[in-house]
């Protein structure tokens, strides 16, 4: 088995997911299953747990990690914007708790070979679904020169967007860019180092909410999850950027909100209900010592929303 991902602030992750240990729980995001098993952990001998990932190969190292004796776990490749779908095949109408972590694993990073990392030299793949057709290659060599911009400014808030994308251009018209070593680099040759973040983080961000089309799979979950959870089931997710962490802040709030009809109306036309509770008002981050034990943890904030 690879070296296993080390999940974030999963004590805190399981205290704010648990309602009853008898329920039914998915993590939309198991990955090589560090959070499975801590939930898994707590979960009786009548609870289910299901796990999805885009990733095969996650798949796979989690079966084998979540091979609990006398717990029931279902594990399916999928993305967990189709939540719905798997649940309405187990035969499952609503969930007491579902997860998403939105972060990359350590196997993803250090193991999988596709590029995500610029600390290697690897083909720039970027897929976490390696039957999706799209890939980081093709986007850097074949994406007009403005809709590249587009991309990087929108996905990676990248100020400096223009020219990283002017370097990429006479780069690719002297020769393909195949590597995430080759475009890290050519990054950096334009893009000064600030701090400790390394200069292609978030061109390398924006390239792989692009390929795995992230947001749009984010947006779908969030507009579906609202009537797959039970009264007083938990939504607990795990964020480590401001765009998806913006569109979770905002769902929830706007879950939480009653009728918008104007104050001169004399009675609700919206129809609009609370449909969630946030359990805290302000994201909670992991402690100094986790974040010093773990460094993929820095940028993590959790979000926690009750259903009622």
């Amino acid at each position: 088995m690879p070296h296993l991902h080390q999940p974030v602030m999963v004590h805190k992750v399981v205290e704010e997911l648990f309602t009853s240990a008898d329920g039914i729980y998915a993590d939309g995001t198991v990955g090589t299953g560090g959070h499975s098993e801590a939930i898994c952990g707590r979960m009786s001998s009548h609870a289910l747990l299901i796990g999805l990932d885009r990733d095969e190969e996650a798949i796979r190292i989690s079966r084998e990690r979540l091979s609990c004796p006398g717990r029931k776990v279902h594990l399916f490749k999928s993305s967990y914007a189709r939540i719905d779908e798997i649940l309405e095949g187990l035969g499952i109408e609503k969930a007491t708790g579902v997860l998403l972590d939105l972060g990359m694993s350590t196997y993803q990073l250090e193991g999988s070979g596709r590029g995500f990392s610029f600390s290697r030299d690897e083909p720039l793949d970027m897929r976490m679904d390696l039957d999706a057709e799209v890939t980081a290659r093709e986007l850097v060599n074949t994406l007009p020169l403005k809709e590249l911009e587009r991309v990087l400014r929108s996905y990676g808030e990248e100020r400096r967007a223009r020219a990283i994308c002017k370097a990429i251009e006479r780069e690719r018209r002297r020769t393909p860019i195949d590597s995430s070593l080759q475009l890290a680099k050519l990054v950096e040759s334009v893009v000064p180092r600030s701090g400790g973040r390394h200069p292609a983080t978030r061109t390398f961000q924006a390239l792989r909410i692009a390929v795995n089309k992230e947001l749009d799979h984010l947006s779908t979950f969030l507009e579906k999850i609202p009537s797959l959870l039970v009264q007083g089931g938990r939504l607990v997710v795990l964020s480590y950027h401001s765009l998806e962490d913006r569109a979770v802040k905002e769902a929830m709030k706007d879950w939480e909100c009653g009728c918008t009809c104007p104050r001169e109306f004399p009675e609700c036309r919206c129809g609009k209900v609370p449909l969630f509770r946030r359990v805290h008002k302000k994201g909670i981050k992991p402690t100094p010592e986790e974040k010093e034990s773990n460094p993929r943890a820095r940028s993590a904030i959790l979000r926690t929303a009750e259903r009622i």
